[in-house]
């Protein structure tokens, strides 16, 4: 990580900061629970603000915009493994409901989850961002 450059951002840059490494683990770690910048910032040892900053800065978006990029990244490959319904794959990644986690993944993916494993199983899947 040291070779980095330092205008390096990403979630390899967060690791970097032993504090973002925490939240980072903790996003990674526990992806269903139900993550709070606050809850993240005192379980990583800084302030609401240092951490939103902070995190930002080096990982290239906010905290919890990196908490739902993570969690559709989950959700993509549970859907192309296909052997999950949608409630069960919603309830893994911290949905509370299936037409919430339709809309979010619609959001920042593009296409809606029965949509896009459609895809993938047909061959012609769209690769998120």
């Amino acid at each position: 990580m040291e070779s980095l450059p330092p205008q390096t951002t990403g979630w390899l840059a967060g690791l970097r900061d032993p504090h973002l490494a925490r939240a980072l683990a903790l996003i990674h770690d526990r992806p269903a629970h139900n993550w709070t910048v606050e809850a993240l910032a005192k379980d990583s040892a800084l302030s609401r603000s240092v951490l939103a900053e902070r995190f930002t800065r080096l990982v290239g978006m906010p905290p919890m915009h990196y908490l739902a990029k993570w969690r559709m990244q989950i959700a993509s490959e549970l859907l192309s493994a296909g052997s999950s319904n949608m409630a069960s794959i919603a309830a893994e990644i911290g949905y509370e409901s299936e037409a919430a986690f339709s809309r979010a993944f619609k959001k920042m993916i593009g296409l809606p989850p029965s949509a896009w494993r459609l895809g993938i199983r047909t061959g012609s899947g769209t690769d998120e961002e």
